[in-house]
């Protein structure tokens, strides 16, 4: 009987040993999608596929032409221009989510022309939090599937994607588009292959 016995603890903890093992591995993380996938709308009302801008570095930004954040825009565009020949691009997200966006689209962009010079491409006005939040913003925010999660905090946030279409980093609204840490990242991530 102890011969019996003896052979069968070991065997015992090796099971519970790898039963814990397999418990505490859960599933394997998930490949993140591409933020790109998306088809959206433009601002002049043209159905827009977001995956034209793969193989592009990307920085998605929120945006309301009421806000005191609201000459980022010229900052935003002097980026744009600055690196769009090496494969950079804005993509402008008007939101009237904080109450600051009450123009229609059209006035979005002709504001933002004659005031800011801006070039970029815009999106039709979304919501990029609530129970409305348009599915792009969904995807950047995801407590689950992102890699920046939490709900937008204000206008000008900023989530930078690489060419491979995964999220980079996120920036919070207050930085600015010459701030240095953002300018850092653009130009790593725009040299990366």
């Amino acid at each position: 009987m102890k011969k019996c016995t003896r052979g069968i603890i070991p065997l015992v903890f090796i099971v519970v040993v790898v039963c814990f093992m397999l418990s505490c591995a859960g599933e394997p993380p998930k490949p993140q999608k591409p933020a790109l996938d998306f088809m959206i709308v433009d601002i002049r009302n043209t159905p827009t596929d977001l995956s034209q801008f793969k193989g592009k570095v990307v920085l998605m930004v929120n945006t309301a032409t009421e806000c005191g954040l609201t000459p980022q825009f010229l900052g935003l565009e002097q980026l744009y221009q600055k690196y769009k020949d090496q494969g950079f691009v804005i993509l402008g997200f008007p939101s009237n989510s904080f109450k600051q966006e009450n123009r229609t689209d059209e006035e979005i962009i002709t504001f933002c022309s004659d005031n800011f010079l801006v070039d970029f491409p815009m999106f039709k006005k979304i919501d990029v939090k609530g129970p409305n939040q348009h599915e792009i913003y969904k995807f950047l925010t995801d407590p689950v599937s992102s890699k920046f999660p939490g709900v937008i905090r204000w206008n000008f946030e900023k989530f930078l994607i690489g060419r491979d279409g995964a999220m980079i980093n996120r920036f919070a609204p207050e930085i600015t588009p010459d701030d240095p840490d953002l300018i850092s990242a653009i130009e790593k991530a725009l040299s990366a292959n």
